[in-house]
């Protein structure tokens, strides 16, 4: 006999006494634990989202919606960008005052074709001050997956009403059916040797613009 055969008789074995239409895994589960480690206002709630998006070594900048498009600008300006992605729906206002091509995400876009690309500006779905994370969801202000992945350099707009404490906040207002995409600062991975190295698993350098 098999080990494969020995582990799929034992599962055999313990499900035999079980009634076919018993389904106790599927009950919900008691989640009593504590959500959030203390009480904030609104204010201290970004200012700990901003805290943690810099030790992720995400670049921060804080405006009011009226300075939002001068940010933006700002941003690709510095960067020298000549073109940037844009999602379907995002906000026109926000790039009102950009000078760059704005290039339009298509389904038929190669991965060398957006790499080609300076820079991309999205929205989020939301974002947790305590982790300094921010999520993505795929929804028209934000674009498929890959548009925040492939190019080096991403600019994301969070406005203050995104902002959540913790994560079992940010579950609740997260459809799981949607491309979720975690984002801790940019992409970096290490080595057995702990030597960083940025930019190998999505943008080298994330910029977040946080509009209170």
């Amino acid at each position: 006999m098999s080990s494969r055969e020995r582990i799929l008789g034992r599962v055999r074995r313990a499900l035999a006494a079980v009634p076919k239409d018993d389904t106790p895994y599927e009950q919900a589960v008691a989640r009593e634990y504590l959500r959030e480690h203390g009480r904030r206002t609104v204010a201290e709630t970004m200012d700990l989202l901003a805290e943690n998006l810099a030790d992720y070594r995400a670049i921060v900048h804080r405006t009011d919606a009226a300075g939002l498009a001068g940010v933006v600008a700002g941003l690709l300006s510095a960067r020298g960008a000549s073109s940037v992605l844009v999602p379907p729906g995002l906000d026109e206002a926000w790039l009102a005052r950009t000078g760059v091509t704005r290039v339009v995400d298509r389904a038929e876009s190669t991965p060398h074709e957006l790499d080609r690309v300076d820079s991309v500006v999205t929205a989020c779905a939301v974002a947790v001050a305590e982790t300094g994370t921010i999520v993505l969801d795929g929804s028209p202000d934000q674009g498929r997956r890959r548009i925040t992945l492939v190019p080096d350099h991403h600019v994301c707009v969070v406005r203050a009403a995104q902002v959540v404490p913790s994560v079992p906040y940010a579950l609740e207002r997260l459809d799981p059916a949607r491309p979720l995409t975690w984002i801790s600062g940019p992409s970096a991975t290490s080595d057995i040797e702990l030597d960083r190295v940025e930019g190998v698993h999505g943008p080298r350098t994330l910029e977040v613009v946080l509009v209170e």
